[in-house]
């Protein structure tokens, strides 16, 4: 039974690791990942019972200098989410000097006065003797309650984590129900898995300038679940890249995202995809919040 909460915010810089540490907290999939930086753009929640604590995760954009009207709100995200929370998790790579997106965050976790714990992650690309080094570095700059070497990708020191973090419980009511790992909505996954393909098989700048939009998402009676999906890039060059050579590489991400949507789903997915051009849209404040990227919220 669930008597106690914890409100725990995962904050660090672009590809740290933060989403794969929180689909790696939950068990499942939850938030999209890739190999390059800004993946994640808005709040994702996981959810962990673990005992008698439910443990509630706030994955977050990394923490960087924005140069667009999106930017500015990823990062905003980032200043709201480490506050009013109960605990931090400022995660970092096995690096001996602290940079300034770090520097930045511990700039705010000085001002919010909340307790934080230092999860050193990628200890799998390390040698262990590398971890004194930052250790000590991090040590002299924070008072953190606990500092955790991890690896996200592993799972190696996971569990580690989860108990430091348990003492920030208080009582409480439970707040999601049991078995529910996210509070996002169904098609907001689909529209994130999408996009997640396009920054595996997209080069360069062009996945950074690409939302996706659901237009469409339907069950029918025989359980198939229906998907039509818009993908919104900046410039028309763009447009016929993802789409590529008699549609070849538009096909490759649809069949690559209609796979995780059924993983995900535990159903069979029709998904339809078209391709749009927006210029600058990173900077049409409208098209942001139209998109779900709304600092409003």
């Amino acid at each position: 039974m669930i008597t106690k909460t914890t409100m725990i915010t995962i904050a660090g810089r672009p590809n740290v690791g933060k989403s794969t540490l929180l689909n790696r907290l939950v068990g499942e999939k939850v938030a999209i990942v890739s190999n390059k930086p800004q993946t994640t753009r808005s709040r994702i929640t996981g959810v962990v019972n673990r005992g008698e604590n439910q443990m509630v995760f706030l994955d977050t954009p990394g923490f960087h200098r924005p140069r667009t009207r999106l930017g500015d709100y990823m990062v905003g995200v980032v200043r709201a989410s480490v506050s009013d929370v109960d605990a931090v998790v400022l995660l970092v790579e096995p690096i001996a000097n602290i940079g300034p997106q770090e520097a930045g965050l511990l700039d705010q976790l000085r001002a919010s006065e909340i307790p934080a714990v230092l999860g050193i992650n990628k200890i799998d690309e390390v040698e262990k003797d590398t971890l004194l080094s930052v250790i000590a570095v991090y040590s002299q700059a924070f008072d953190f309650r606990a500092i955790v070497p991890i690896s996200a990708r592993t799972g190696d020191g996971v569990d580690a984590l989860l108990d430091e973090l348990e003492v920030f419980a208080v009582p409480g009511p439970q707040l999601f129900p049991d078995g529910m790992v996210t509070d996002q909505p169904e098609r907001q996954i689909a529209a994130e898995i999408i996009r997640e393909k396009l920054l595996w098989n997209l080069e360069k700048e062009i996945p950074h300038g690409t939302a996706v939009e659901i237009t469409r998402f339907s069950e029918r009676e025989n359980g198939l679940v229906d998907i039509f999906a818009t993908i919104y890039c900046e410039r028309a060059g763009h447009k016929g890249i993802i789409i590529g050579k008699n549609g070849a590489m538009l096909k490759k991400i649809s069949t690559a995202a209609r796979e995780d949507c059924e993983r995900f789903l535990g159903a069979k997915v029709y998904l339809e995809v078209h391709v749009k051009t927006r210029e600058r849209w990173r900077n049409d404040l409208r098209m942001i919040h139209n998109l779900g990227y709304d600092d409003r919220e």
